[in-house]
């Protein structure tokens, strides 16, 4: 069994601790000695993770009282922690000048299908050819497949799992030139996002989906999404029927945000009454 989620590991906490604001102890009546804060982060995952209430937090763990946690929550936002950890990770990844497949394949099988279908098509590929992770890891756990292996998966697999000529062709093109769609890591979005149009099969929905999820791109909105600009638009306006220019033209006060903005929108709960699901999951395997 791998650790609990809301555990700060060791590499983790090498990088968030020298981002925490320091408070020194009063000289004079300094009080009991504060919690750890690596403890009191662990007591903030926990919530989170778990999504009860902060009066809930049990004390028996050890990670502190709900007050404590959400003192120190508050404390840390408004320092900036997390945008200051974000651009760590996100530097991080950049000297490695590497975009994650892993990212951009599912990108590609989510193409003008329901998640449903997706998630099978996902599924059913990793379990077949993933690896089982190295080390303690949730029975089932598999690491997907590397690029070379991933053009080694024969013609009629792809079709039993659901995925059709067209979305198999756009996958196997792009581990192709992985090497070189790898190097977007290290682009402005711009560039990055033309790197990965440069392939037939991934167009501008693909390429921002791909980016949003490794680099964090906080302006990447994905364009061409079915639902994306009605929910923009019904959120902000209260008309139904929004298309991408109007989701483009709503959103330009917060340019080089748009992304965030979209998922913030999205979060906020006004949204149109959801119609009833008329188009069947994708299964072709039968065909």
């Amino acid at each position: 069994m791998g650790a609990s989620p809301w555990i700060v590991s060791d590499a983790l906490w090498e990088r968030i601790e020298p981002l925490l604001p320091r408070k020194g102890r009063r000289f004079r009546h300094p009080g009991r000695r504060p919690l750890p804060d690596r403890q009191v982060l662990c007591g903030i995952l926990f919530v989170l993770h778990t999504g009860i209430q902060w009066e809930y937090l049990p004390k028996e763990l050890g990670f502190g009282s709900d007050m404590t946690c959400w003192r120190r929550l508050r404390e840390w936002n408004e320092a900036g922690v997390w945008q200051q950890l974000h651009g760590v990770l996100l530097a991080e990844f950049n000297a490695a000048a590497r975009l994650d497949m892993e990212s951009l394949i599912p990108s590609v099988l989510e193409q003008r299908i329901t998640t449903g279908s997706a998630h099978y098509a996902w599924r059913r590929l990793l379990t077949a050819y993933g690896e089982e992770p190295p080390g303690p890891a949730p029975e089932g756990m598999r690491v997907p497949p590397s690029a070379a292996q991933w053009r080694m998966v024969p013609s009629w697999e792809w079709h039993r799992a659901g995925v059709d000529r067209s979305r198999a062709a756009a996958v196997l093109r792009a581990c192709s030139y992985a090497p070189r769609l790898e190097e977007a890591a290290a682009m402005a979005l711009p560039e990055a996002t033309a790197r990965l149009q440069l392939i037939p099969g991934i167009g501008p929905w693909t390429a921002a989906e791909t980016l949003q999820r490794v680099l964090g791109a906080p302006d990447a909105l994905t364009l061409g999404d079915l639902h994306l600009p009605v929910q923009v638009g019904y959120a902000l306006t209260g008309t139904r029927g929004g298309t991408d220019e109007q989701m483009v033209e709503l959103l330009a006060p917060y340019a080089g945000q748009r992304h965030r903005a979209a998922r913030l929108i999205l979060l906020g709960g006004r949204l149109p009454n959801r119609r009833a699901h008329r188009a069947p999951h994708s299964r072709i395997a039968h065909l």
